[in-house]
C-alpha cells in the first residue's frame, strides 16, 4: 500500500548562537528516534512567516527571537506515512531570555533542549545534516542553500 498523498508542510526554524553554541531541541515528542533540530515549527495562514517563527521559539523555548537573514531551504519526508516538509531556516537574535529547565512547550513535542557546540554536534544525529555547517559558517560564506530532499530516517 501507497503511502497517502499530502502537500508539503512549510515550518520555519531558527539558527540561534549563543556563546558559540547552537539551539537544539527533540525532533518528536519524548525524544523518538534521538533526532535534534533548529527550534521552529509549522507555519499558520494568515500570519507572516517571522512572526510564525518567533511564536515557536517562545513556544519551544521560552525565549524572544528576532528573525534575521534565510540561511537554509531544507526539505524532508517519511516514504511510509507521505509526510513531506520544507523548512525555511533563518539566522535569528537572542533579544531575551535563557532556557528553563521547567519550561513546558504547549504543544506538547519538545521536552528537551540545548546549546550545542560545533564539535558537539559530530556526535549527535541533527536533522538537517547540513545544520552544523550552516549553523556555524563563517560571515563570508552565508548565502541561503538549498539541502536536497532526504528520508527522514531509515
Amino acid at each position: 500500500m501507497s503511502p497517502s498523498i499530502q502537500s508539503p508542510r512549510l515550518a520555519a526554524r531558527a539558527i540561534i548562537i549563543h556563546n558559540d553554541r547552537l539551539l537544539l531541541v527533540n525532533a518528536y515528542p519524548k525524544h523518538h528516534l534521538g533526532l535534534w533540530c533548529a527550534p521552529g515549527g509549522g507555519v499558520e495562514r494568515g500570519s507572516s512567516i517571522p512572526d510564525n517563527l518567533i511564536r515557536e521559539v517562545f513556544e519551544e523555548t521560552g525565549l524572544t527571537i528576532t528573525v534575521g537573514e534565510l540561511a537554509l531551504i531544507n526539505e524532508f519526508h517519511d516514504p511510509k506515512s507521505g509526510f513531506h516538509q520544507v523548512d525555511l531556516i533563518f539566522r535569528c537574535t537572542l533579544v531575551k531570555g535563557q532556557i528553563d529547565p521547567d519550561w513546558k512547550d504547549i504543544a506538547g513535542v519538545v521536552s528537551k533542549r540545548k546549546w550545542a557546540s560545533a564539535a558537539e554536534m559530530t556526535r549527535l544525529v541533527v536533522k538537517p545534516s547540513t545544520l552544523s555547517d550552516v549553523a556555524f559558517a563563517k560571515a563570508g560564506a552565508r548565502s541561503a542553500l538549498y539541502d536536497p530532499l532526504e528520508v527522514i530516517r531509515n
